[in-house]
């Protein structure tokens, strides 16, 4: 609740030994589902979740003594008229407080949330955030203080703070690897540096990794257990969702698509090589095609306004453009759904604002190249969150850390 603070309660039992894999997914499971809800019987659990009765009722004995969920009773009629007493799992929203930053080639967000993923203030500036490492940093400490102004609370009462960032992250040393991105941040640990700032532990992970996060928790991806978001902007990469799971790969970076080699494609990358696909259809070459189809008076290198990406599918040649640019994007994705055999594929980014047009392409490609049954199986679609959902999956990094999933 907004204007009370609150603590995780430590585990009574400090000496006991760690949960296995399969319980924390458990936990998570209800987690989700509860946060996604609000209310709901252990018997709605269990459908909801595909867990067993048994599974169901240990997970929530467990939330149960840790405080992160209520359990009330209330009268439901059966169909002989008379009352028995059915007992509601409740989601403590206000239990724990959460900073999350999402970084951005050119900007930097910060918003304070509860354990629900709802935002209680938030605080957004433009920034260099690829050549300026230092100074960027230095301003989320800025873009924080703010955002917990707006939301009327003190950083003492935050209990987890997680970011994303636009590049990768080897998780093996927790530093900025890839030259071709963040050429500023190599070597850095973006998680020591932001706990520096905020003088607490920080959970960091990839831009991708975070869309991925924000449409399973809050976006289209509801309870799909195998899903890729693609982040398609100035790079384009993949964030890996499998078997309920965030996928990193054996050093953390994982889901770059971008570098995938384009036959017949002979473009220079900022990676060395030539024919990647953000080479040919980054919202960069996106935004250069339809400058040439929409202003073809334009000089080269003239600053071209265009209308917003959303509003072009009703002009046939823009359309085209973007349409151009799915299919090939889809060509790429068409060997991933043949490999992961994903349930959904969810489009965001810059490019990702195009909606139909670069949608349908993308599906296009996937029906002509992957194997029909898996091509059949996967869902495409748009991000609803928007430019929002790194963001949203940094809530829900840091909400996880709260509360211990």
């Amino acid at each position: 609740m907004v204007g009370e603070s609150a603590t995780v309660p430590c585990m009574t039992a400090p000496a006991a030994p760690a949960p296995s894999a399969r319980r924390l997914r458990t936990r998570a499971a209800l987690l989700a589902v509860l946060g996604e809800h609000g209310t709901l019987s252990r018997t709605e659990i269990s459908r909801l979740t595909g867990l067993s009765r048994s599974a169901v009722s240990s997970a929530v004995t467990d939330l149960l003594d840790e405080g992160l969920v209520s359990e009330t009773t209330a009268t439901a009629a059966t169909t002989a008229g008379r009352g028995r007493r059915a007992a509601a799992v409740t989601l403590r929203r206000a239990h724990a407080l959460v900073l999350a930053f999402d970084f951005g080639h050119t900007h930097v967000t910060a918003a304070v949330a509860d354990t629900s993923g709802t935002v209680l203030g938030e605080a957004a500036a433009h920034l260099d955030v690829d050549n300026h490492p230092r100074e960027v940093l230095e301003a989320a400490g800025t873009l924080a203080r703010q955002a917990l102004d707006a939301a009327g609370h003190r950083l003492d009462e935050i209990t987890a703070i997680a970011a994303g960032i636009p590049g990768a992250l080897d998780t093996r040393t927790n530093v900025v690897r890839a030259p071709s991105t963040l050429s500023q941040w190599i070597g850095m640990d973006p998680a020591a540096e932001l706990g520096r700032v905020f003088d607490r532990p920080v959970t960091v992970g990839n831009d991708a990794e975070m869309g991925a996060r924000g449409e399973r928790a809050h976006g289209t991806g509801g309870t799909v257990n195998d899903l890729v978001y693609v982040k398609a902007s100035t790079g384009i990469g993949a964030g890996l969702l499998l078997d309920g799971r965030i996928y990193r790969g054996a050093s953390g970076i994982s889901g770059e698509i971008g570098h995938i080699q384009l036959p017949d494609t002979g473009t220079w990358c900022r990676c060395g090589n030539r024919g990647c696909l953000e080479s040919v259809a980054s919202i960069v070459e996106v935004r250069r095609r339809l400058a040439h189809v929409l202003a073809p008076g334009a000089r080269p290198g003239e600053h071209v306004d265009l209308p917003p990406l959303d509003r072009l599918a009703d002009i046939p040649a823009a359309a085209r453009v973007i349409g151009e640019a799915g299919r090939t994007i889809g060509r790429v994705l068409a060997d991933l759904v043949n490999c992961l055999n994903p349930a959904a594929i969810v489009i965001g980014g810059e490019l990702g604002q195009a909606g139909a047009p670069l949608v349908h392409g993308i599906r296009e490609s996937v029906d002509r190249y992957a194997q029909p049954a898996v091509a059949e199986a996967v869902e495409i679609r748009a991000s609803r969150l928007g430019l929002r959902s790194e963001l949203y999956g940094a809530i829900d990094a840091a909400v996880a850390a709260a509360v211990g999933g």
